[in-house]
């Protein structure tokens, strides 16, 4: 049989695969990428399934595919704030929860100047990526502690990660204030129905470079304060409006 299965959980599609393999690596992907949500067999990627089966794409490939569908968009981005959607697209394609602050601007801001197809292949081609599950591994839950990574790392993991019965389709940040203030997070036993998510009175400064009015005009440089609640709305604007978001961080 040429599926291999390791302790760490890990699913990998080897050569000479068998149809029973290929659907196992598939499911596996699912659920992993979709945050456990229930699949119907007409949301199947059938088209992408078939070049893997074919061998025209490996596993890293059909992950891609699979975050960057329309999906992915509707389950965990189009109604979500910006920082949740990193904290999920963490989650669901390195295995982990966000390091830090850097991390979540950085992804904001590539959103926000390369679009969403973009931000999604930035952590599936990452190096990370590639060290830790290769090309056709299956991404997976990595919430054991890792020589080098700080425990502040696996207490946020736990919390992104609450079991099998637990769903990603809220639309607020879980660890933004925590991350945010470097502040390390309490592991906590879930509340009955899932849990309340979890809100900030944070405000936070979003710096925007906006080109003058034609070539003989810098682009300028200007700043909004906005509350956690407006921050998704502002920075849809700012694109609309020509602008790019450069950094976004936290008013103390």
């Amino acid at each position: 049989m040429a599926l291999w299965v390791t302790a760490d959980e890990a699913v990998e599609l080897r050569s000479g695969f068998s149809e029973s393999d290929l659907q196992t690596v598939i499911r596996a992907v699912y659920k992993q990428v979709l945050g456990n949500a229930h699949l119907m067999d007409s949301e199947r990627l059938t088209e992408e399934e078939s070049k893997l089966r074919n061998g025209q794409i490996n596993v890293q490939e059909f992950v891609v595919l699979v975050a960057q569908s329309s999906l992915y968009r509707d389950l965990f981005f189009n109604s979500a704030s910006q920082y949740r959607v990193v904290e999920v697209n963490c989650k669901h394609l390195l295995g982990r929860a966000p390091k830090d602050q850097a991390e979540l601007s950085e992804h904001v801001q590539r959103y926000a100047n390369e679009g969403f197809e973009a931000d999604i292949a930035s952590y599936v081609y990452s190096d990370e990526y590639n060290h830790t599950f290769g090309s056709n591994v299956v991404p997976y839950a990595r919430t054991n502690t890792q020589a080098g990574v700080k425990n502040s790392g696996f207490n946020r993991s736990f919390a992104l990660y609450r079991g099998d019965a637990t769903s990603d389709s809220g639309n607020t940040a879980v660890l933004l204030s925590d991350i945010a203030e470097n502040k390390s997070t309490k592991i906590v036993s879930p509340a009955k129905g899932g849990g309340t998510p979890v809100q900030t009175s944070k405000r936070y400064r979003i710096t925007v470079a906006k080109a003058g009015a034609g070539t003989r005009f810098r682009r300028s440089v200007q700043t909004f304060e906005v509350d956690y609640a407006s921050m998704s709305a502002r920075m849809r604007n700012v694109q609309k409006a020509g602008g790019k978001v450069v950094n976004v961080s936290v008013v103390s």
